[in-house]
C-alpha cells in the first residue's frame, strides 16, 4: 500500500456535498485544467510554494538547502524547482513564512482521527466525509479502499468528489462504500476538452455511465468558464447528454472566479486563464433555467 500526499484536510467545509463535511484534499491528478482553482494538487509529489512578497532577502533558506537549489539576487529568490525536493528545511529557517511546502502523507489512522473530531456536525447537518483533490481516484486504491472501509463502519456518510478521469476497475473498486459522487463535467468536444484539460473526456463519460447503470448518486458539476463552455451550443451538448444517458440527482452550475491566479506564481507556473471572463448572475440564471426547462429540477448555482 503506498500512503498517498495530502494538501489539506478541510473542516466544516460546506461546498463539497451535503451538510456541513470534512474534505480530505489529495495531491495528483491526470486532467491539467487551464483554470484550475488547485494548481498545487496537479502534481502527486510535494511541492515549494512561495511567496515573493514576504521574502526579505534574508539569505537564510539560500544557506541551508542542501540541493542549492535556492540563491537570493537583488533581495529576491530565486528556485531551481528541478533540483528542489520539497525537503522543507528551508520552510524551517525562513521568519518570514515566505516559503511553505504542500503535500504531506497522512495515515488511514492519522485521516480518521482527524475526522472523527468533526462527527457532531455530520449528525446535526446529514453532512460527512468528502474525498477531493486533485483526483482521489487516481491514487493507490488499496489506501483509498481501506479509507473508505473504516469510515463506513463508522457511520459516515461518504461522498467522492472526482473529474472522472480514472482506470473504470477504480470506479468499480469503491462504488459499495461511497453515497454520492460529485462528478465534474467540463465540454463534450473531444477537441476542446484535449485543448483546456490535457486529455480526452472519453474515459471520463464512459465511467459517468458506469456510475449512473450501477444506480449510484450523482450530483453532476458544471464550472462555468466564460469564453470555454458557457456558450448555448456547449450547455445544450451537456444537457441533451445527460437527458440521454444519466441519471441525475442534482446539478451544479459553478461559475469561473479567478481567485487562484496567485497560487500559480507561487508554484512557479503559468497561469492560461488570463482571457477566461467570469459569468454574470443573469447568465448562470438563464443556464440555470435550460436545465429545469429540461427535466433537471433540482439545479443549483453554486454548491
Amino acid at each position: 500500500m503506498k500512503t498517498p500526499n495530502i494538501i489539506n484536510i478541510q473542516k466544516f467545509s460546506v461546498h463539497d456535498g451535503d451538510g456541513i463535511r470534512t474534505t480530505i484534499f489529495f495531491k495528483g491528478c491526470y486532467l491539467n485544467c487551464w483554470w484550475c482553482h488547485n494548481p498545487e494538487s496537479q502534481n502527486f509529489a510535494p511541492q515549494a510554494m512561495i511567496n515573493q512578497e514576504k521574502c526579505s532577502g534574508c539569505t537564510a533558506c539560500e544557506q541551508v538547502c542542501p540541493e542549492h537549489a535556492v540563491c537570493i539576487k537583488e533581495c529576491k529568490q530565486y528556485t531551481d524547482r528541478e533540483k528542489c525536493q520539497a525537503c522543507g528545511k528551508c520552510v524551517d529557517f525562513c521568519v518570514k513564512n515566505a516559503r511553505e511546502i504542500v503535500g504531506k502523507e497522512y495515515t488511514i489512522q492519522e485521516v480518521v482521527k482527524e475526522v472523527d473530531k468533526d462527527y457532531m456536525f455530520y449528525e446535526e447537518s446529514f453532512g460527512g466525509v468528502t474525498l477531493s483533490g486533485g483526483e482521489v481516484m487516481v491514487q493507490d486504491m488499496e489506501y483509498i479502499v481501506a479509507l473508505l472501509k473504516k469510515l463506513k463502519r463508522k457511520g459516515y456518510h461518504v461522498t467522492i468528489d472526482t473529474c472522472g478521469y480514472a482506470p473504470q476497475e477504480n470506479f468499480e473498486k469503491v462504488f459499495p462504500y461511497v453515497d454520492t459522487f460529485l462528478y465534474d463535467i467540463k465540454l463534450m468536444d473531444d477537441e476542446k476538452h484535449k485543448k483546456y484539460m490535457g486529455q480526452s473526456n472519453e474515459m471520463i463519460f464512459t465511467n459517468l455511465k458506469y456510475l449512473s447503470e450501477q444506480g449510484a448518486r450523482i450530483y453532476i458539476r458544471i464550472p462555468v468558464i466564460g469564453g470555454v463552455n458557457d456558450s448555448d451550443k456547449d450547455i445544450e451538448a451537456i444537457i441533451e447528454y445527460l437527458k440521454g444517458n444519466i441519471a441525475v440527482a442534482q446539478v451544479n452550475l459553478l461559475p469561473y472566479h479567478d481567485i487562484a491566479t496567485s497560487k500559480y506564481e507561487r508554484l512557479g507556473l503559468e497561469y492560461r486563464g488570463a482571457e477566461f471572463t467570469v459569468p454574470d448572475n443573469e447568465r448562470m440564471e438563464e443556464l440555470k433555467y435550460k436545465f429545469i426547462q429540461n427535466g433537471f429540477s433540482n439545479t443549483k448555482i453554486g454548491g
